[in-house]
């Protein structure tokens, strides 16, 4: 199956502590250039996730981003087990009753201690959930859009197809229109006829394109196949010899119809060598 680089998945989960978000973003690249970021109580895990995700994307310039939202009283800043702590020493310092209000506003005026950045297993959990939602979704919307590349790569090459399928017809008259010039350059002139008959033999030769149009159709079948595989670098290898025997048969056709032919060819090939660019 053909798979686009550029792809977007998201995927969400919760626990008790938090509703944890992570999008995956990616564009063309040559190779893989992974970018992760997480929230610094995440850090110890975040080379497994780079592991995770590049094995998962292979190439692109992708962007990871895991946004972690608190829930309950971490949302509020607030840690209720110290505040009750807090709320029981006064009670025991002032010596006397004291309204549990009248605690609760004192305990809220004392510096509180740095949260604690422990997770605990459930919540790592929900991350990894998270991540695999996204990283599923990722990969639908790759497919899907190397659905529509491979749609239109196949036109391109259909289109280069007909024009090669067009070569063959333009041959004879080729031929029939380069001996007519040479007949007409030597009216009136006498000529020795073996003499003629190797320059004409000579031109012909020179001129002859059987093997680009073997060498192409080679090509354009074998581009075919590796779309089955889905490997843009190796679309794009044959995308290069495609081009090569493209402009020997131009530089080889002398003849207007089928100049016009090659040149409607280098146009889809152009756009064969855009959208390989795009194809993991």
């Amino acid at each position: 199956m053909m798979r686009s680089m550029t792809g977007f998945g998201k995927g969400s989960a919760e626990c008790a502590a938090a509703r944890i978000t992570i999008e995956l973003r990616s564009l063309n690249s040559k190779g893989l250039d992974l970018s992760l970021r997480c929230p610094s109580m995440y850090r110890e895990r975040e080379m497994d996730w780079r592991k995770k995700v590049g094995d998962a994307v292979v190439r692109g310039k992708v962007d990871v981003s895991i946004h972690r939202e608190a829930r309950g009283h971490e949302a509020m800043g607030l840690q209720a087990e110290w505040l009750e702590r807090a709320m029981q020493s006064l009670q025991s310092i002032a010596g006397e009753p004291v309204s549990r209000g009248e605690l609760l506003a004192m305990a809220l005026r004392l510096p509180a201690p740095s949260v604690s950045e422990e997770i605990l297993p459930e919540e790592w959990t929900a991350v990894e959930a998270a991540m695999d939602e996204a990283l599923a979704n990722f990969d639908t919307f790759r497919l899907r859009e190397g659905a529509a590349l491979a749609e239109d790569l196949a036109a391109n090459i259909g289109a280069i197809q007909r024009g090669l399928d067009e070569v063959p017809a333009m041959e004879e008259e080729r031929v029939a229109q380069l001996k007519a010039r040479l007949q007409r350059g030597l009216e009136g002139i006498e000529y020795d006829t073996n003499r003629y008959e190797q320059e004409l033999i000579y031109y012909l030769e020179k001129l002859d394109v059987n093997e680009e149009k073997v060498r192409l159709q080679a090509h354009l079948t074998h581009f075919l196949e590796a779309m089955q595989e889905g490997q843009g670098r190796k679309l794009g290898f044959i995308g290069q010899e495609i081009g090569r025997e493209v402009n020997t048969l131009g530089s080889k056709s002398n003849h207007a119809a089928m100049q016009r032919v090659v040149v409607a060819m280098k146009e889809e090939l152009e756009k064969i060598k855009e959208q390989s660019l795009n194809v993991l």
